[in-house]
């Protein structure tokens, strides 16, 4: 008797951990989700539209509590910028800080990232990804669950611009190898450190996660590759 025929399921990079909502992230959600979201849906994005202009659109994968995304949305307003991230917590601290701020070049969505970029990112449409400190998933037999795998490098390229960078982040020295490797075997980008270079932090905010590791002694590395054209 043959097997019913079943649905394939993506391995997951993340699991959700909503862990407790406060008061003012749950009402951050909902009186300010409806300003600084992204439309729902599969459609794909109108970023014209989505920002009220046409600049440079730079998304951030996993932005945690916003604090580098943030960042670069008050110290660059002539760009736009997108966040992506699951956790609710995580988004509705940000959203207090874009309202305080004023931030009106920042908009956010709670999706999985991959299915975002597959769905609602057009192609050539951005100027940066960003993936600062993605889960490294440690023990081997979870290497799988790693976002960076050449799939997904590959849907990162078709969304980049011509000259478009993926700048990545990491304080785990085995998953840094892991993404130089992925990235300098994949087509159509250039390592910007040269080859097998990691690169220098940059204009890279730095996190009170990572301050806090670098007290610990935890090292950082730092991958900026660009789409060539």
């Amino acid at each position: 008797m043959s097997e019913p025929n079943t649905p394939h399921r993506p391995i997951r990079s993340f699991v959700r951990r909503e862990g407790r909502i406060t008061a003012a992230q749950k009402r951050a959600l909902d009186e300010l989700l409806p300003r600084y979201g992204a439309p729902a849906g599969e459609a794909p994005l109108d970023f014209a539209a989505l920002f009220g202009r046409r600049a440079p659109v730079h998304v951030e994968i996993g932005f945690g509590n916003g604090e580098s995304l943030a960042a670069m949305a008050a110290a660059h307003p002539e760009s736009d910028y997108l966040g992506i991230e699951v956790h609710r917590p995580g988004v509705g601290v940000l959203l207090r800080r874009a309202a305080a701020e004023g931030l009106a070049n920042l908009r956010v969505l709670s999706m999985d990232a991959r299915e975002v970029l597959e769905r609602r990112i057009p192609d050539g449409s951005l100027a940066a990804v960003y993936l600062f400190f993605p889960d490294p998933w440690p023990k081997k037999r979870h290497h799988k669950r790693r976002l960076l795998q050449a799939e997904f490098v590959t849907l990162v390229q078709r969304k980049l611009a011509p000259g478009g960078v993926f700048h990545l982040a990491t304080d785990w020295q085995d998953y840094a190898e892991h993404m130089l490797a992925v990235l300098s075997q994949a087509a159509g980008f250039d390592n910007a450190a040269g080859a097998g270079g990691y690169a220098e932090r940059g204009e890279r905010p730095v996190s009170k996660y990572e301050r806090r590791g670098a007290r610990l002694g935890h090292g950082v590395w730092d991958l900026v590759f660009r789409r060539v054209a």
